[in-house]
């Protein structure tokens, strides 16, 4: 390709993390905060150094849809930096970026507002063609699915939450096809996307989804009149496509969330368009790790140590704790809980940005049965074994028992024992 356009694709910002972090004292924000911030400058400055044309962020800046002033500010800081370098940026909005209620604005809409110089918000679904230093970019893009519009159109308003998914799928399908359909064919084109694909691995972004969800078949976005599909919402970076065109790529988030997403590597993604001898779009595009946050899991088990503390100290040792999160699981005894205290083992710990400490207690479990085979006993027996086992008295089984013989529709004696 000659001189190709320098597209630079990133996702999942989520500034307004906060786990695992404390308080910095030169910015004064959470230590968690200001990695996912940091980690956003090294976009920034990934994107000057190599002279980029266009920047698309693919969805949720913020870690919920109603972010402080101070983490607004942050971000627009960042913004700001990429406007004053003239590199056209794109910003979706992600479902964390959907305000409640319709008629409110995102939590990035602001820019929009201001008209900031090089940045296009996109809240609704849309197809535009962005003039950048080496060429105009058509990008067709899908902001996160809200299912409050489609609720407006009376067809919608009687179906099943499960239906409604499939029809909002459906239109985002339809819409999809309709853009493509409105193509220029002799410019570069980019699907921009905030949703789930059926096909995509999932990690720890479950767990801190905000709304419902909406899921599209991968099928729906293998087009070859993509140049590349860059997608937003799914934190592991990978390409659903990776034998076929175009790219299907999720850029994955730029910085860990929890421990879910230790082994994840954290990045975004530098593409290359341009046209080949025939006229055809051409593509090369490849992922960029950055130096996330690590987390790091140390499982120590220490039922058999007769020095716990000393069997800990060891083996923390062998380990690189300098600037990670650290999550130290200790198996134990009962008997070794009373004497293996926290602040016995945390200076294993001091290295670390931050520690936790969990203890896994191997406790015994009371035979309640005392060894009789229960397949051996009557439902009412098993029942009154049961209920002595939870400490009631004999004087209070009774009740329990009529009422239990009473729904089994049985006249059953209990045997006696022994």
């Amino acid at each position: 390709m000659a001189d190709p356009i320098r597209v630079l694709h990133f996702a999942d910002l989520h500034v307004g993390m906060e786990n695992y972090g404390r308080l910095d004292p030169v910015s004064g924000l959470n230590g968690r905060v200001m990695d996912f911030l940091e980690r956003l400058d090294t976009v920034i400055a990934y994107a000057e150094a190599h002279e980029a044309d266009l920047v698309l962020f693919a969805g949720d800046a913020f870690r919920n849809r109603n972010p402080s002033p101070t983490y607004q500010r942050e971000f627009a800081q960042r913004i700001r930096a990429l406007s004053l370098l003239g590199i056209e940026t794109v910003l979706l909005v992600g479902n964390h970026d959907v305000p409640v209620m319709t008629q409110r604005a995102s939590s990035i809409e602001i820019f929009g507002t201001l008209a900031v110089p090089h940045v296009t918000v996109i809240d609704k679904p849309r197809l535009l063609e962005i003039a950048t230093p080496r060429g105009s970019v058509q990008i067709a893009a899908i902001p996160y699915p809200v299912r409050q519009r489609l609720l407006t159109q009376d067809q919608y308003r009687s179906l099943s939450q499960e239906e409604l998914d499939g029809a909002v799928s459906g239109v985002v399908v339809q819409m999809i096809d309709g853009m493509a359909a409105r193509l220029r064919p002799d410019i570069p084109a980019i699907l921009l996307g905030h949703f789930s694909v059926a096909e995509a691995r999932w990690g720890s972004e479950r767990n801190i989804m905000v709304g419902r969800d909406v899921t599209l078949p991968v099928s729906a976005l293998v087009d070859p009149r993509w140049s590349y599909v860059a997608l937003g919402h799914v934190h592991q970076h990978q390409n659903l496509n990776p034998d076929g065109v175009p790219p299907v790529v999720y850029s994955g988030s730029l910085e860990r969330v929890d421990f879910g997403e230790e082994r994840q590597s954290k990045g975004f993604c530098w593409v290359e368009l341009g046209m080949n001898g025939a006229g055809e779009p051409e593509t090369a595009w490849r992922y960029v790790e950055v130096a996330a946050r690590r987390f790091l899991t140390l499982r120590v088990d220490v039922r058999k140590e007769p020095d716990p503390v000393a069997a800990l100290e060891a083996a923390t040792a062998g380990h690189d704790l300098a600037g990670a999160v650290v999550r130290l699981v200790i198996r134990m005894t009962p008997d070794q809980e009373p004497g293996l205290r926290d602040g016995d083992v945390a200076p294993f710990l001091a290295d670390a940005a931050y520690s936790q400490i969990n203890r896994e207690i191997d406790r015994a479990v009371r035979d309640r049965l005392e060894g009789v085979d229960p397949d051996a006993m009557v439902p009412l027996k098993l029942l009154e074994r049961y209920l002595l086992g939870k400490g009631r008295s004999a004087e209070e089984l009774a009740p329990y028992l009529e009422a239990a013989q009473a729904i089994l529709g049985v006249d059953e004696t209990l045997p006696e024992e022994g």
